[in-house]
C-alpha cells in the first residue's frame, strides 16, 4: 500500500509539470482552466457579501481612474497572453480605508482596496505598478500553482490516513486542502516573478518603471518590511526595491516615450448583480 501512494503520488508530480512565462518549471496538479473557475466561484460570493455590506465603491472618479489604469495594463497582458483576452477581467474597488491590499484571481477577477491608495496616497504609476503586480500572478497561472501545493500538502496527510487506517485524519486532511487552496501565499519565487512581469506590463501600458521603487518604499515606511527575508513568506520590500531599480533602465528599452496604451474594458464592479 506504501509504494502504491508513493508511486501515485510521483505519477501526479511527473504529470504536473508546467512552465511559467519566465521559463520557470512549475508543479502543477491543478489545472489552470479548473483555478479559473474555481476563482469565479469565489470572487462572486466575495463581491456578495462585499455589496451587503455596502463596501463596493462606486464613486466615478475612483471608477474612471482604476478602469483606465487596468484597461490599459490588460491591453499588454492580453499582448503577453492572448488567450487571456477570453478572460472576464473585472474589478472590485473595495471601500476599506485600514487595508492595503490588492489582488487578482486566476481569470482576471481583481480587487483593490481604498486604504493602499489613500494611506500611501499612490500616484497613478504607482497603482499601475502593483495591479501589473497582480496580474502577473493570474498570467503565471500561480493561483493553480498555490491550489496544486495545497492539493499535494493534502495528499501527504490522506496518505498518512490510509496507512494508519484513521478516518477522521483523512477528514481533517480534505477539508485543509480546500482550506489551504484559498489562504496558502504565493512563494517567494513567485512573488519575484510577478514583480518582473508587472514592473514590465506597466512599462508597457506606458506607467514609469521607477514606480515600483517608490511604491515598496511606501509600503515599508507603512511597516511592511515584516522582519528578514528569510522569515518571511515573501521578498521584504528593501530587496524589492533594489531588484526592481535595476530593471528600470532595461524597462524604458521597452516603451522609451512612456506611450500611453489603448484602455481595454474593465468592468467594474459596483454591485453583485453584475456576477449573477
Amino acid at each position: 500500500m506504501k509504494k502504491l501512494i508513493g508511486l501515485t503520488l510521483l505519477s501526479a508530480a511527473i504529470a504536473g509539470c508546467a512552465t511559467s512565462p519566465t521559463g520557470r518549471n512549475q508543479f502543477m496538479l491543478v489545472s489552470p482552466q479548473s483555478a479559473i473557475v474555481e476563482s469565479e466561484k469565489a470572487y462572486a460570493s466575495t463581491m456578495v457579501e462585499l455589496d451587503k455590506e455596502s463596501k463596493l465603491i462606486t464613486d466615478p472618479a475612483w471608477v474612471k481612474r482604476i478602469s483606465t489604469i487596468t484597461g490599459r495594463l490588460v491591453t499588454e497582458a492580453v499582448k503577453m497572453e492572448p488567450s487571456t483576452k477570453s478572460w472576464k477581467w473585472s474589478v472590485g474597488i473595495i471601500d476599506d480605508p485600514q487595508t492595503l491590499n490588492a489582488w487578482c484571481m486566476a481569470g482576471g477577477r481583481m480587487a483593490i482596496y481604498s486604504g493602499i491608495v489613500t494611506q500611501l496616497k499612490l500616484t497613478d504609476d504607482e497603482i499601475a505598478q502593483i495591479m501589473g503586480h497582480e496580474i502577473s500572478h493570474a498570467l503565471a497561472n500561480h493561483t493553480a500553482e498555490r491550489m496544486s501545493r495545497a492539493v499535494a500538502m493534502n495528499a501527504g496527510l490522506m496518505a498518512t490516513a490510509v496507512i494508519t487506517d484513521n478516518n477522521g485524519l483523512a477528514m481533517t486532511g480534505t477539508a485543509m486542502a480546500a482550506k489551504l487552496a484559498l489562504e496558502l501565499p504565493n512563494s517567494r519565487t513567485a512573488e519575484s516573478e510577478a514583480d518582473r512581469i508587472g514592473i514590465e506590463l506597466a512599462t508597457r501600458a506606458g506607467y514609469k518603471p521607477e514606480a515600483a521603487v517608490s511604491l515598496w518604499n511606501k509600503m515599508k515606511q507603512a511597516g511592511g518590511s515584516g522582519g528578514p527575508q528569510f522569515l518571511s513568506t515573501h521578498p521584504s520590500p528593501d530587496n524589492r526595491a533594489t531588484t526592481l531599480g535595476k530593471l528600470g533602465e532595461d524597462m524604458m528599452k521597452l516603451n522609451p516615450t512612456l506611450k500611453k496604451a489603448p484602455v481595454t474594458p474593465v468592468e467594474i464592479i459596483t454591485n453583485a448583480d453584475q456576477l449573477m
